[in-house]
């Protein structure tokens, strides 16, 4: 009789030690149907295309699960377009399950800075534990071939009534969360000079799209003017394109790039997951991004994966 087989260890590679806070990602209960983008009918023109694949429950153990041998020491939730009607409802919902599970440790609450009850949101999403932030995706045009400097779009962050309320986050030492396209950076950056007491986190690496080399260089150009307000972080985070392969070699560039722009000490790592689970599993997301900056110092890469995030979300 031949002996037993061993078991095979796990294969270990030199940096699973390294710490890591994923500064964006979600969970949903669908059951509570709050989510109608997620219930109801697909959203026309969703950066994602079709991604009803993602449609389904996902809790903390889920994530738990998907996250293989990376040490995650930090989790931070981003608002997922819960019922715009109920704000407060996602903050209670996410403070009830971090009292139940341990997760998340931080989280960017949902508000409308246009809104005539932004000032009583601000107000109370504040009052919650765990919320460190407010996002709220401004309204723009859907090509870059339609933006112009100074649209004044409503809505827009060039609208009078937006800003006004973005002026609000000073007052409950709230930073605010940028998701647009690349081609308004621009108003983003105009946004931040205008109030350069307040810290805004560009979601998704400016969210630059395909990877043509004229979109790539459209998106650079946008990214380095936003990069000289020095109150602009950015996440490293959702770089699926629809109907292309995720991989290291396609978000190279736009991971490199990023971080040349802004520096390592104001970019982060996180995984957009479920989401960009429609493109690359979530142990595989992390597996690239430490492949691709293994040639960094590792104080550069210990930022990038763990510090900044624990500092910006004020993460013990």
């Amino acid at each position: 009789m031949s002996a037993p087989a061993e078991s095979k260890a796990p294969e270990r590679f030199p940096d699973d030690d390294l710490p890591i806070i994923d500064a964006h990602h979600h969970y949903w209960d669908l059951s509570l149907r709050k989510h109608p983008w997620l219930i109801d009918a697909p959203v026309p023109g969703h950066r994602y295309g079709d991604y009803r694949a993602f449609c389904v429950d996902f809790w903390p153990e889920d994530y738990a699960r998907a996250v293989g041998r990376h040490r995650i020491v930090g989790n931070v939730y981003m608002e997922a377009e819960w019922d715009h009607d109920d704000p407060i409802g996602e903050t209670r919902w996410i403070h009830d399950l971090a009292a139940r599970t341990g997760f998340p440790h931080a989280m960017i609450a949902q508000a409308w800075l246009d809104r005539d009850d932004v000032a009583e949101v601000l107000a109370a999403q504040a009052q919650f534990e765990l919320v460190r932030a407010i996002r709220h995706k401004p309204r723009g045009v859907a090509r870059w071939q339609d933006w112009t400097p100074g649209h004044g779009l409503p809505g827009s962050m060039l609208c009078p009534r937006y800003r006004e309320g973005y002026a609000r986050l000073a007052d409950h030492d709230l930073h605010f969360e940028l998701q647009t396209p690349y081609w308004h950076l621009p108003d983003a950056a105009d946004l931040a000079r205008a109030f350069p007491h307040i810290l805004m986190v560009i979601n998704h690496a400016g969210v630059p799209g395909d990877r043509d080399p004229d979109t790539l260089r459209r998106w650079r150009a946008a990214m380095a003017e936003v990069a000289t307000c020095p109150n602009v972080m950015v996440k490293i985070s959702g770089l699926g394109v629809p109907g292309e392969a995720w991989t290291r070699e396609s978000n190279d560039y736009v991971v490199r790039e990023t971080i040349a722009l802004f520096g390592a000490e104001r970019c982060m790592f996180a995984s957009n997951f479920p989401v960009d689970g429609l493109f690359r599993s979530l142990e595989g997301i992390f597996d690239d991004f430490k492949a691709i900056t293994a040639g960094l110092a590792p104080a550069d890469r210990l930022r990038l994966f763990h510090d900044n995030a624990k500092a910006v979300y004020r993460l013990t």
